[in-house]
């Protein structure tokens, strides 16, 4: 008999605890492709598609649900959510082709703040000032930390590499917030590893497709760490399903921020960068916009515990 995946709940707490997580696997897998250094955009998608199955088929193994990885009634939805998802994808690895990368981490930060609006207009969420709030705080952090190298935002003109990789930097987050709603709404019907799953097959074919136009001869630490950025990246990409189902989108894009803590952790602890006063203020007010909502999340959990109890006769 079929196995059913279990449908969407509400748990802040737990979608907020799986986002975290994601953001770590997702900080490793930029890592891996930064270290892989100069390789064409759809060369790093396909890599970076095709061994994220890895670690989705091995879970599917071990749950003995192998055999329903593809099944799905909503295949034309996973499609439109591969082609959104690597669409951002490419666009945020040009992106940080043509811009320094402070610039091309900051302008991806609209993205919590486009699922935040998304997620009102088209999820009819309910978003009230509490979230608004978390969201603006996080991006004034991360604006902080990153501001001593801004060099775009504070040179005047910009060249055309630098307002392509503007442009694409912009469209890489609208394209990221379209696909993590195209989750939220599968995650109703569809289990995690099977979204990934065929995420990670629509990327890899459009990443093959790029194959005419020239890729690189590899070298085998530069396939190395391709190679793991997929396995990182499936990783997270599971997690962050895992989120979406527990937590409301809104919920969970502020705790995108948290990537910036983790990367400075990540400099100070393997390449020994000492954190700056603006990356340890930014850093406290991301930090500290997070515990906003956990709070929030905990007390609105509370009530609603309460007013169930009350009404219970």
């Amino acid at each position: 008999m079929k196995n059913v995946p279990a449908p969407a709940i509400t748990r802040p707490l737990m979608g907020i605890s799986f986002k975290l997580i994601s953001v770590i696997f997702f900080i490793m897998m930029a890592s891996l492709i930064k270290a892989a250094g100069d390789v064409p955009v759809g060369q790093v998608v396909f890599f970076r598609s095709f061994f994220a199955t890895l670690p989705v088929v091995l879970f599917l193994a071990y749950s003995r649900e192998l055999r329903y990885a593809l099944h799905t009634e909503r295949p034309l939805n996973h499609v439109a959510r591969g082609l959104v998802g690597v669409g951002g994808m490419m666009l945020n690895f040009y992106a940080l082709l043509r811009l320094p990368l402070p610039e091309a981490v900051t302008l991806g930060y609209a993205q919590p703040i486009l699922v935040v609006v998304f997620s009102a207009v088209f999820l009819g969420e309910t978003i009230r000032v509490f979230r608004w709030s978390a969201v603006a705080l996080g991006l004034v952090g991360v604006v902080i930390i990153s501001w001593p190298n801004l060099t775009v935002f504070g040179s005047g003109a910009m060249t055309n590499n630098e307002a392509l990789g503007t442009m694409a930097a912009l469209s890489g987050a609208l394209m990221s917030a379209g696909a993590a709603l195209l989750i939220r709404r599968l995650v109703h019907t569809e289990r995690s590893s099977t979204i990934v799953l065929w995420f990670s097959l629509t990327s890899s074919a459009v990443g093959l497709m790029t194959l005419p136009f020239g890729w690189s001869s590899l070298s085998p630490s530069q396939l190395f760490c391709l190679v793991m950025s997929g396995v990182a990246g499936g990783i997270g990409q599971i997690l962050m399903t895992e989120a979406y189902r527990y937590a409301e989108a809104s919920t969970v894009a502020p705790f995108e921020y948290t990537s910036m803590i983790f990367a400075i952790i990540v400099g100070y602890t393997l390449f020994g960068d000492v954190p700056t006063v603006h990356m340890l203020v930014g850093g406290m007010i991301v930090i500290s916009a997070g515990i906003f909502i956990v709070w929030r999340e905990q007390r609105l959990g509370l009530e609603r515990r309460a007013a169930k109890k009350a009404s219970t006769p």
